[in-house]
């Protein structure tokens, strides 16, 4: 049985930050996240280096993604981040970037995910760990009760 991939929903629903930085989902698993994003002067510091911002929100937004698959699968309502760690290996300017994402534990109210990012050449340029709270109807996250739309 193939697993339902999420990635065109994903990609249809893209705004804010996802929208801002060109992400492309091209996969959107419950056990794999993945986007492309072709570096351009958005992107960039005053050096001409992708921002370092940049690889920490790739890993924050498909780690987020991932979970909140995963929590509305189990009838929650999504997924909030608590903590994220990157880890800037490898300096990038241009080119192509992918991201992938995977869990390594899908709590009942917490998960755990990890991520990488590489550039054209498959070469490591960040990882990621980022933490995430499930969400249930009737929380409050931001000074706002979740609701499902």
């Amino acid at each position: 049985m193939t697993e339902q991939d999420h990635s065109e929903l994903l990609n249809g629903l893209r705004k804010g930050f996802d929208a801002a930085m060109g992400l492309r989902y091209t996969k959107a698993t419950l056990d794999e996240l993945a986007v492309e994003v072709d570096v351009r002067e958005v992107h960039h510091q005053q050096y001409g280096l992708v921002h370092g911002g940049v690889y920490a929100g790739l890993i924050e937004t498909l780690c987020s993604a991932g979970a909140a698959l995963n929590a509305m699968a189990r009838g929650q309502t999504g997924a909030v981040g608590l903590e994220n760690t990157t880890s800037f290996l490898r300096a990038v300017r241009n080119g192509t970037l992918t991201a992938r994402a995977r869990p390594l534990v899908r709590g009942r109210r917490t998960q755990v995910w990890e991520a990488e990012v590489r550039d054209e050449h498959g070469r490591l340029c960040a990882t990621g760990r980022v933490r995430l709270l499930n969400t249930n109807r009737g929380d409050e996250i931001g000074g706002a009760e979740v609701k499902v739309s």
